[in-house]
């Protein structure tokens, strides 16, 4: 089961996501993320880029599976609330359309490196890389 299906499957099960007592955004690189019951999240651009809640063109459908790649060095230039639920995340690739619900961040943040270990698989599986791709 890829990374995106588990938090789906994570998310429509979640029962009570504790509630969010601080939401920090550290750019370009980070946004920390704290919890009532004291988890806190440290969750990189790249993470919260390549696990974006949004439909991307920029996603690349390698052996039928989606995959972005490219983006180790992505940036967080800005956030912009939403309601009272979450936040937009403006990346520096332009990327802006998905909406980081905080459910979504708990979710990431408590499944953060298993997420990322299984992106690295799925990059190594199909010879791509988290660099950006030279320009010629």
């Amino acid at each position: 089961m890829s990374g995106v299906q588990a938090m789906r499957r994570w998310l429509s099960t979640a029962s009570s996501t504790p509630r969010l007592t601080k939401f920090s955004l550290q750019a370009p690189k980070s946004v920390e993320v704290a919890f009532v019951n004291g988890e806190v999240f440290n969750l990189s651009a790249e993470l919260l880029r390549i696990y974006s809640p949004a439909a991307d063109s920029k996603i690349r459908s390698v052996g039928g599976e989606k995959v972005i790649f490219g983006r180790r060095h992505v940036g967080i230039m800005s956030a912009e609330p939403v309601g009272n639920y979450g936040v937009r995340l403006i990346f520096d690739d332009l990327h802006k359309t998905g909406i980081y619900t905080w459910d979504y961040f708990y979710s990431i943040g408590s499944n953060k490196f298993s997420l990322m270990r299984n992106y690295i698989r799925t990059l190594k599986k199909h010879g791509l890389s988290r660099d950006p791709p030279r320009r010629k």
